[in-house]
């Protein structure tokens, strides 16, 4: 379903967009609020106050740009560098690796992780080499900078830092993280619920065809017993095995949980034996050979396919095993490694001509496989190498195609 797709995509993009948009203002106002509390409580002058001047105004022009440009990756990586160049330098300047600032580098990797995988990767790689740089500096050999923050101000300094990183983390990423989640889990729930009713009405569907069709097969049945014409009588009993073989489809798509594939084997298999009851009786001489592997095909193909199988098996216990004759039916379906399937099928009856075919006759059978191969997309060919009549058809995977609709065979 593409629009439930969209749509889902469009909340995690708003979620995204809103959380950054959150942050932003909630750390440009807390850094202004740093810069005042350097100044005129904790005593700190140089550097660290104007770092957080700095960041605070040009993270709230940032976030301001965004309203125009609404590219929320650029937004992002505009204040995931300034944090981390800022960051960096207030750790440096208030203590080094012993700095309680440090934990602010922390919230740059959980953004990005909060925005892609990637970015989170990347930002995570990047503050363990600059904790490891600000480690080394720590260094007396290597330090080239000092601790500007008074004595007497750097367990306040300590504290306000940890309250910022805590609510930074909990009060305003956990929370929204949670939020999402729980719009996340709502949509999932909603889906589902969408997804069960879908299958539930196309359940009903193929209920509904299969009963419509049973319906015709009927109407047909008993159309069929006031004709004493036994060639017409004949025609409209093999019409009723063609609408029975499409209601077979349905009536397995319906009963089963995949409902846009069907287990062919089955199918092939249920449906040669109605044929040989239905033309032969329910003791036939008539035996089946079938040998498809464990192939699920969709309704498109599965359909054309089985009345091509229909027409095939009808005309050779019609014509091709008469009377009472004992006679074998031989179907085998494969599939290739370029996913095209390769369909024999034949029986080891009379046969016909080589010269008769569908141009050549005027066999209603005939110009039905033709036509279905023709729906297949595939191609067909008889094997004279065997005794009876074989076919030896090649075919694609049909995705929802709407068919065209087949020429009507003329009948003599």
């Amino acid at each position: 379903m593409p629009w439930q797709n969209k749509r889902h995509i469009d909340d995690r993009l708003k979620d995204k967009t809103k959380l950054v948009i959150k942050v932003n203002y909630f750390t440009s106002i807390f850094s202004l609020i740093f810069f005042l509390a350097c100044l005129f409580v904790l005593n700190i002058t140089v550097v660290i106050p104007y770092v957080f001047l700095a960041f605070g105004i040009l993270n709230l022009i940032n976030t301001f740009l965004f309203r125009y440009h609404q590219n929320l990756t650029l937004t992002y990586n505009i204040v995931s560098i300034m944090t981390l160049a800022g960051a960096s330098i207030i750790t440096l300047y208030s203590g080094g690796i012993n700095s309680p600032f440090i934990f602010v580098l922390a919230l740059i990797v959980v953004a990005g992780y909060v925005t892609t995988k990637s970015y989170g990767t990347i930002y995570l790689n990047l503050n363990l080499l600059i904790i490891v740089l600000i480690y080394s500096q720590s260094v007396v050999d290597f330090s080239f900078v000092s601790n500007v923050v008074p004595e007497n101000s750097r367990n306040l300094f300590a504290l306000l830092s940890v309250l910022f990183s805590v609510y930074l983390l909990g009060g305003v990423f956990g929370k929204n993280l949670l939020h999402a989640h729980h719009n996340l889990y709502k949509t999932k729930n909603e889906l589902e619920e969408k997804i069960n009713e879908k299958e539930t009405l196309i359940k009903e569907v193929h209920h509904r065809v299969k009963n419509n069709l049973q319906t015709v097969s009927s109407l047909l049945s008993l159309q069929s017993r006031n004709i004493a014409d036994k060639e017409v009588k004949g025609l409209l009993k093999s019409s009723q095995n063609r609408v029975i073989s499409m209601a077979m489809v349905h009536e397995m798509l319906y009963l089963r949980e995949d409902l846009s594939k069907i287990e062919y084997r089955s199918y092939v298999q249920e449906l040669a034996e109605y044929l040989i009851r239905s033309i032969k009786g329910t003791s036939s001489n008539i035996t089946l050979d079938i040998d498809i592997p464990d192939l699920k095909l969709n309704i498109d193909t599965a359909i054309p396919l089985g009345l091509l199988i229909n027409e095939a098996v009808t005309n050779a216990l019609k014509y091709g095993i008469v009377d009472e004759n004992k006679g074998e039916i031989h179907i085998k379906l494969t599939k290739d490694d370029a996913n095209e399937y390769l369909l024999h099928i034949g029986d080891n009856g009379i046969g016909f001509p080589e010269t008769v075919n569908h141009k050549t006759s005027n066999s209603l059978g005939l110009k039905l496989i033709n036509n279905l191969v023709r729906q297949l997309q595939g191609t067909i060919k008889r094997d004279f190498s065997k005794k009876g009549t074989h076919y030896i058809v090649k075919f694609k995977h049909i995705k929802n195609q709407v068919a065209p609709p087949m020429p009507t065979p003329s009948v003599s």
